[in-house]
């Protein structure tokens, strides 16, 4: 029986129950990863020796579940998915593991990402590209795309990711599963390798809304180690799943949905967005209201540029500690400039160069005003422009990217102009470190595709129950991609 292919709610009656054991979840969650790593290389690190432990009330306890690798983990390797970093063990352990280590969760695996989070095809991580479970020529976005592939492929009910601009949710989206990034600060960010601070998110990727409830629950929580962290004491996503939708009022942005946009539409878009809008139509009819809502175009076209111009500016301050002289394989040189500039010239992919470059530029003193402090003023308005929406809106509705998963042989592909703010229109949900979630809707292809609800900071529980009833609604709760090419 392929236990891993469970809920968590349906593992931990099997455990209670004594019909299954913690030690056999574990041994079956094991040789899936080494199944699938040959498949999809959606890991740096199989903990073969893992063990099963005592299970308790704890619904997490005694269930396997895998790490991102930009997680510290005492004892574990953690790379980051870069070579930089490819022999460095932590002495400790970030916050989000331990919580759910005293939860009685099992970590199996690392899972593979692109190096450092900056990327997002599942491409530039140093072990190699990660590859989709449902085709293998296909991409799982970025940057969890191992713990995307990990959690559709079956191998445990979830994994942990972090969001800096749509890190978990656009990979849940291609792979067919549940992507959740709450509110900014639910989750402490110690121990997660910072990559753009004021955008990072740490998160889950499940198979179902109720996972991903469950599975935050046990991770948030005040930290002083993190002084961006919150009180949630009073939130409890799990309880708080009733179905109740009556007054809910949702919106979609018609600039980023309407087919009319995209005048050179290709199939993939033209179906993607028909999902959508049928979706839009279920939503009505489970009590929903639904209305569409217009913001200036231009102010859409600013999120990508937006986004890159603050992550590059953040991560090239964030990494400057990355030398080779305090932690690293050594560089070679005769003084240690020559030192950094090796090692840093052979462990850095050349994307994450761009990007350091593209930040040490928009940082100098005659470029900030221009650049770096007009990115900010443009996140400012978007930021507000969301913000007036949730005066109105319980949540926005969108869809996840331009469609289903694209091929690595089209990965450089020029699409139209037009559809860039629609494939990164998940990076507003950074920006203002609003809850977002995206779940599955539908199939275009033959391919999973997602729709993403974000609501207002600290609601949370509305946002997960509103997709808890769409996802209900539907038939795609807790699918798998068996079809492994």
């Amino acid at each position: 029986m392929a236990y891993m292919e469970k809920s968590i709610e349906e593992l931990h009656e099997l455990l209670i129950s004594g019909k299954v054991t913690s030690e056999e979840l574990v041994k079956e969650a094991l040789k899936k990863s080494h199944e699938i790593n040959k498949k999809c290389n959606a890991f740096v690190t199989i903990l073969d020796e893992a063990k099963g432990t005592k299970v308790t009330e704890s619904l997490l306890s005694g269930i396997p579940y895998g790490v991102k690798d930009n997680y510290s983990t005492k004892g574990v390797l953690s790379t980051g998915s870069s070579n930089t970093l490819k022999d460095y063990v932590p002495f400790f352990s970030a916050t989000a593991v331990l919580n759910l280590e005293n939860a009685g969760a099992i970590m199996v695996n690392k899972t593979a990402l692109d190096e450092f989070g900056m990327g997002g095809a599942g491409t530039t991580g140093h072990t190699g590209i990660q590859r989709n479970p449902w085709d293998l020529e296909r991409s799982c976005a970025g940057s969890s795309s191992g713990s995307a592939a990990a959690v559709a492929a079956g191998v445990y009910p979830y994994a942990l990711g972090s969001d800096t601009g749509d890190s978990i949710r656009k990979p849940a989206g291609y792979c067919g599963i549940v992507g959740y990034k709450p509110t900014y600060g639910m989750i402490s960010r110690y121990g997660l390798f910072p990559f753009a601070s004021s955008l990072d998110h740490c998160g889950v990727l499940t198979r179902s809304v109720k996972d991903a409830a469950i599975v935050v629950d046990a991770m948030k929580g005040l930290d002083k180690r993190d002084m961006t962290s919150w009180d949630s004491s009073n939130i409890h996503l799990y309880e708080s799943l009733d179905g109740k939708v009556s007054s809910k009022k949702l919106c979609y942005v018609k600039e980023l949905c309407n087919i009319d946009n995209y005048p050179n539409a290709d199939d993939e878009l033209k179906s993607h967005l028909e999902n959508f809008h049928k979706t839009i139509e279920l939503c009505k009819n489970l009590g929903f209201v639904v209305e569409e809502v217009s913001v200036d175009r231009k102010l859409l076209n600013a999120i990508f540029s937006v986004y890159r111009v603050i992550h590059s500016a953040e991560a090239t301050s964030n990494m400057s500690n990355l030398t080779g002289i305090i932690f690293g394989p050594r560089g070679s040189g005769k003084n240690y400039i020559e030192m950094i500039k090796d090692h840093r010239t052979k462990g850095f992919s050349p994307l994450i160069k761009r990007r350091f470059i593209i930040g040490s530029y928009v940082l100098q003193k005659e470029n900030q005003e221009r650049y770096f402090k007009n990115a900010q003023r443009a996140r400012r308005l978007l930021v507000d422009t969301w913000k007036n929406l949730y005066e109105k809106y319980d949540a926005v509705l969108s869809p996840v990217g331009i469609g289903p998963a694209k091929k690595f042989s089209d990965l450089d592909k020029s699409y139209d102009d037009n559809t860039v703010a629609l494939d990164e229109n998940l990076q507003i949900g950074n920006f203002g470190g609003f809850p977002s979630i995206t779940i599955p809707n539908g199939f275009v292809n033959n391919l999973p595709v997602g729709i993403n609800i974000t609501g207002n900071c600290y609601d949370d529980a509305n946002v997960l129950n509103i997709a808890y009833v769409m996802e209900s609604a539907m038939d795609y709760k807790g699918q798998i991609a068996r079809e492994v090419k």
